[in-house]
């Protein structure tokens, strides 16, 4: 297996001309391709890389990748103080701490004399760093600690779990139903619904939020994860993409199945589900990343009930009026991200069979 995907990645179509083994579009294309794997890694590493910065590196747009921080350390009789190292005039270092404000003559103290307090120029000072990884971005929302009690994580997890997947078994079970009719049944009108489904991908998901609004609070499920749910069971994307998939399927299939005095319900479920499953888990991964990642809607649906909110809206505590706690937003949105890796991972063999298939680009 390893070696054959080191002969694709390694693969060249060379140059003809002078028989060497890269040409000018295997540079190209291999450029094109690391552009790519940039734009979309960067950014994920960049998060990950950040949330594990101590906060004040986080709060100070700390732009060094590493997670380096000032060193602590515990001076007897103080407490912990941050260590600095004084380079005094002759080239002479030693570590020290400031035993009073920060001035432009500071009292400082040696970290091993804590009672011989001096006065120095404050740009002889520097702070004495080191690489920390801050575990505690992590911990203590997970563990409730040192103020946390308020993010309930287990909760909002559940809540997260819960919307996806029940989401994206309707979404799958409804969008295949209406792709099959659209598909392989002969009626009147059947172009012009199939065009009217798609001509809705036009119509921004904001311009009809209000109209959401007044169906869930009609039906009496607003506030419940059931509002954010059943709204968006029914997605063009995914009856487009389905049905595209579904004309492939051969005709002859059904008749068969028909001449075998099977019901359309059974037709339905025992052929072509199963012939459509790289389509199904292409729609699912969509699915999966839409309903995961949705924020407006739920907010508008959930707001007035704290135990109800997804992974999401629960980050959204961390961002005050006067202050953000950007080193835990940082480390739970990585925490966030590792369920849906997990599904793409698993998923991610159909992905190339089911877009092939479909016609969408």
């Amino acid at each position: 297996m390893l070696n054959r995907l080191g002969t694709f990645l390694t693969r060249t179509a060379g140059n003809k001309d002078t028989a060497e083994r890269f040409g000018m579009a295997d540079f190209l294309a291999y450029g094109y391709l690391l552009l790519g794997v940039l734009i979309v890694l960067v950014p994920v590493l960049w998060t990950f890389f950040s949330s594990i910065k101590p906060e004040r590196a986080v709060d100070s747009f700390d732009t060094r990748l590493l997670p380096i921080a000032q060193v602590q350390t515990e001076i007897e009789g103080i407490g912990t103080k941050p260590e600095w190292i004084h380079e005094a005039a002759d080239g002479r270092e030693r570590k020290v701490f400031k035993a009073g404000p920060t001035r432009k003559e500071t009292d400082v103290a040696p970290i091993e004399d804590p009672g011989d307090v001096i006065k120095v120029p404050r740009t002889e000072l520097r702070p004495s760093e080191g690489i920390r990884v801050a575990t505690e971005n992590y911990l203590d929302p997970l563990l409730k600690r040192h103020g946390q009690e308020n993010f309930t994580f287990g909760i909002y997890l559940f809540n997260s779990v819960f919307v996806t997947v029940m989401a994206t078994l309707i979404t799958l079970i409804i969008n295949a139903m209406a792709a099959f009719a659209l598909s392989k049944y002969r009626f009147r009108g059947r172009l012009t619904f199939t065009i009217l489904i798609v001509a809705t991908l036009l119509i921004p998901s904001s311009i009809i939020l209000v109209s959401l609004f007044f169906v869930v609070w009609s039906f009496g499920i607003f506030g419940s994860l059931w509002g954010v749910i059943i709204p968006a069971a029914a997605t063009p994307t995914g009856v487009f993409l389905l049905r595209q998939y579904m004309l492939t399927i051969p005709d002859e299939l059904l008749e068969a199945a028909r001449m075998d005095a099977a019901s359309e319900w059974r037709i339905f479920w025992r052929i072509v589900m199963p012939l459509s499953l790289p389509a199904l888990s292409v729609l699912a991964i969509l699915s999966v990343i839409w309903r995961w990642n949705d924020f407006l809607w739920p907010l508008i649906v959930l707001i007035s009930d704290p135990e109800k909110h997804t992974i999401q809206l629960g980050l959204t505590q961390y961002a005050g009026e006067f202050d953000t706690d950007f080193h835990y937003i940082l480390a739970m949105t990585v925490v966030s991200l590792v369920p849906i890796t997990l599904v793409f991972v698993w998923l991610q063999r159909f992905i190339t069979t089911g877009i092939a298939t479909t016609g969408l680009k």
